[in-house]
């Protein structure tokens, strides 16, 4: 076992283990905020999986999932506008983190793989993530126009 695949245990194992007790118990909010730090924390897992395995199709995987997961959370935000008008999701710390973590993720990496394509998609990985990942939180909590009638 390599550094990166232990990263990407800690990674997982943390994000899985929080995810899936946010998800399973709790509020609507913190069931719908673990959901979308679930795709923000699996993503580097993936990326440091690919890293370790030397395996670039993780990293496709990666980018398919920075692209849809905060799609899936926008689409949660819409369809439960009612029940999340009470009791907004509050989740700036947890956002921060799991940003924190793609962050650090993805430029571990750039500087592993050096410069060259590769570098690239995970610089646009890495954009997306973090983008997707604070505005679907600003969705969740009622801050984007359109979403919750804010």
């Amino acid at each position: 076992m390599n550094g990166w695949l232990l990263a990407a245990a800690v990674v997982l194992a943390g994000g899985a283990g929080a995810a899936l007790w946010g998800v399973s118990t709790g509020p609507l909010r913190r069931r719908a905020v673990a959901q979308n730090l679930s795709t923000a924390l699996v993503c580097p897992g993936l990326l440091l999986l690919s890293q370790g395995y030397q395996r670039t199709s993780y990293v496709d995987l990666a980018l398919l999932l920075a692209l849809l997961g905060p799609v899936g959370t926008l689409v949660f935000a819409r369809l439960l506008t009612d029940e999340l008008a009470d009791d907004p999701p509050r989740a700036q710390g947890a956002t921060r983190a799991a940003a924190g973590v793609g962050a650090v993720t993805v430029l571990a990496l750039c500087a592993a793989t050096g410069p060259g394509r590769a570098t690239v998609k995970l610089l646009v990985i890495g954009a997306l993530l973090i983008a997707g990942n604070l505005v679907a939180s600003r969705a969740l909590s009622g801050g984007i126009t359109g979403v919750r009638g804010g």
